[in-house]
């Protein structure tokens, strides 16, 4: 850990999406199996799918697919969009926890390595755009995470500066690589803790289990700060 976050309440949090907020990682599994046989590949376990898809598909595909990137790309997107909404389901208390910070007028984005235009999609179909200032996805900056330009794109349209009071919450290293190099605090959040040299480079500051521990944790910050909005019961 690099820790510790800095005293009270955040002054934003970026979320990443997938296995974040949202669990699409079946639908990203169905898509990518499809791809892989259309060019006599062997297709991932879900485990593979988790540990190997972060970097968006215009970083991947190449590696991937070399010459081929471009059509496979194609393909995977195909098969994604045919499915993706059908099958969209928020993580565990990942609602709570956004109306929890919008009750104290937290600013809030999404950061992600989905195309930016599917990303926003998903985001409207569960009906969050009230919870983000900013949705940023893949192609929307200079360059994707991990580098540091789609979290300050998003800060920008949030109005406001990077620093370490500004929380980038994520899961895969690519979310902590770009906390470090936009200037934020790197919090993870996932079920495991970090493993022995998993983030020797881009260690997080922070490490929650689930949303509640998260919620829990920005709620020790809160009292002594401010009033929640009204209408917000932030200890339901």
């Amino acid at each position: 850990m690099r820790g510790p976050l800095p005293p009270g309440l955040p002054a934003a949090v970026l979320f990443d999406w997938d296995n974040t907020l949202v669990d699409t990682l079946p639908v990203i599994q169905a898509a990518l199996a499809e791809t892989f046989r259309t060019y006599g590949r062997t297709s991932w376990t879900l485990e593979e799918v988790k540990r190997n898809v972060r970097l968006s598909a215009r970083d991947a595909f190449p590696l991937l697919f070399g010459d081929q990137a471009q059509e496979a790309q194609r393909v995977f997107y195909d098969a994604f969009r045919a499915r993706h909404l059908d099958a969209l389901t928020a993580m565990p208390q990942a609602a709570d926890l956004l109306e929890f910070l919008a009750g104290w007028a937290v600013p809030m984005a999404v950061v992600s390595n989905k195309g930016g235009p599917l990303l926003r999609k998903e985001v409207s179909h569960l009906g969050w755009e009230r919870f983000f200032g900013s949705v940023v996805g893949a192609g929307d900056a200079a360059r994707d995470k991990p580098a540091g330009d789609p979290a300050l794109l998003a800060l920008e349209q949030l109005g406001l500066s990077p620093g370490r009071g500004v929380w980038f919450v994520g899961d895969p290293d690519v979310d902590l690589a770009c906390a470090h190099a936009a200037g934020l605090s790197a919090v993870l959040l996932r079920g495991t803790p970090p493993q022995t040299g998993e983030f020797a480079t881009e260690p997080p500051d922070a490490h929650f289990t689930e949303a509640q521990a998260f919620r829990t944790a920005v709620e020790d910050r809160s009292g002594a700060v401010r009033e929640p909005l009204p209408g917000h019961n932030v200890r339901a």
